[in-house]
């Protein structure tokens, strides 16, 4: 696959991770953490010397609020500084005390990591860039005025807004927010609900059963689930007994991602063990008895006596349900009311001036994912810096998505792609020959290997280092 060339400027905007420099890890570790996991952080670091970073010398003032210290937040809070100059001042409004990271957080649930080796914090995003952050909470958006109004009652001003909060979970199949957090934890946000699920697979014995659905797309992380169904399956037979199942109900047609690899991996790595149902509806769940009631594809009522539950729910931009901020400022403007809808050349809102939204939480065509995350931070950042100096965004801008995928506890898959600016339809499309083509399709491995395996904890490694350093 070849990427068409880039002008000067937007080399920077980087896109640092081509297919190759994915697979061929470019940059740096970040190094092992002090729990002996590899691929992780306890905490963010300032660099070798833990000294400042050189800022590029633009001559632009301006005040950039930062919303989220996710992957997109952070990143674009630390692109905006570097390729800004320090006359754009970033301040980064987070009202958690660490980010941990959800990719890599499947391993959580068997025990080969800890929530702490995925913990990342945003000192070095201060210590060497000189972003300022504020441990607060959005309350409210003040276009008009261009002001953020905090949950601490303070106000920030800005010549330009980046939102990257994520997203919100719906409660859905009879459950509710408590019963995710007590009884039938998603854990679709690396947390206290990843212990929990982790917990009670645990306490799985052989024989019992793991149901987990899986909502419509879009939602966060594609092969997400599916992987997560792996790991699961994996870790139940070789630890809990051949008996065990693990029943996947899939309201989506087919499987949404890495399709050929998770076929295999379901009807022969995992065979016996995984039940794969796709097209599935009408899902209830009790969250007391475990029972599970589903609607098949072939319009058939299913019951099914589970240990443990893991629902997915549907899910929709953080802040767009009714009286949320995000609604509150009209931003939410997708079809669905769901999520946010921007111009993939600068991520600017197209229903707000001067907000743009980066992240989980837009619509631009591109997936949901850290990885995309961190390259929609930094195709916004460099627009940014441009329209602060008088000028227009790259009109042709090209982001990669990148992910491993973990089949057992020592192989696993990947799935890449090149996206580019599709001016037709003003979206972000899969390219292939040095263009968008019609009918271009994602990149999975040819083979589910070890030697992949070992490159995710480099691809991890990488890109939280990217983020966070």
């Amino acid at each position: 696959m070849t990427i068409r060339k880039l002008d000067n400027l937007n080399r920077r905007s980087a896109l640092v991770f081509s297919v190759t420099a994915v697979m061929g890890a470019l940059y740096p570790l970040v190094g092992r953490t002090d729990d002996g996991d590899s691929g992780g952080a306890s905490t963010s670091r300032s660099g070798s010397s833990g000294q400042r970073i050189a800022l590029a010398t633009t001559g632009i003032r301006a005040n950039v609020v930062v919303v989220g210290g996710g992957m997109a937040g952070a990143s674009v809070a630390k692109y905006l500084r570097l390729w800004g100059g320090s006359g754009v001042n970033v301040t980064l409004v987070e009202p958690d005390d660490a980010y941990v990271s959800n990719i890599m957080s499947n391993f959580v649930l068997t025990g080969v990591r800890s929530l702490s080796s995925l913990r990342y914090t945003w000192d070095q995003l201060a210590t060497a860039y000189g972003v300022v952050r504020k441990k607060a909470r959005l309350q409210s958006i003040d276009s008009a005025n261009r002001q953020v109004v905090l949950s601490d009652g303070s106000v920030l001003p800005y010549d330009r807004l980046v939102v990257a909060p994520g997203v919100d979970f719906d409660n859905a199949y009879g459950l509710t927010a408590q019963d995710y957090d007590t009884r039938t934890p998603h854990a679709w946000r690396a947390g206290p609900q990843t212990s929990l699920l982790q917990q009670q697979l645990a306490a799985a014995v052989n024989g019992d059963t793991y149901v987990m659905t899986i909502p419509a797309a879009p939602y966060r992380c594609p092969p997400g689930p599916y992987e997560r169904a792996c790991v699961v399956a994996d870790y139940l037979k070789t630890r809990k007994g051949p008996n065990c199942r693990v029943l996947i109900l899939d309201e989506n047609p087919k499987i949404q991602a890495e399709a050929v690899n998770f076929g295999r991996a379901f009807g022969v790595i995992h065979a016996g063990v995984v039940n794969y149902q796709s097209g599935v509806t009408a899902i209830s769940i009790d969250p007391v008895t475990k029972v599970v009631t589903y609607t098949d594809k072939a319009g058939l009522s299913q019951t099914v006596q589970a240990r443990v539950v893991n629902p997915i729910p549907p899910h929709r931009a953080s802040g767009s349900g009714a009286g949320g901020w995000m609604s509150a400022a009209g931003l939410n403007n997708s079809a669905d009311g769901r999520w946010a809808k921007v111009s993939p050349l600068s991520y600017e809102s197209t229903a707000v001036a001067g907000v743009h939204v980066i992240g989980d939480a837009a619509q631009c065509g591109l997936p949901k994912a850290g990885h995309v995350g961190n390259q929609e931070a930094k195709i916004c950042a460099d627009a940014i810096v441009r329209l602060l100096s008088g000028q227009s965004p790259d009109s042709a801008p090209v982001a990669n998505s990148a992910c491993y995928s973990p089949i057992t506890a020592t192989t696993a898959s990947w799935l890449t792609a090149v996206y580019q600016y599709d001016p037709v339809t003003q979206t972000m499309k899969v390219a292939a020959n040095g263009g968008v083509t019609a009918g271009a399709a994602p990149t999975e491995a040819a083979t589910i290997s070890s030697g992949n395996f070992q490159q995710m904890g480099t691809w991890f490694n990488t890109l939280m280092g990217d983020t966070y350093t």
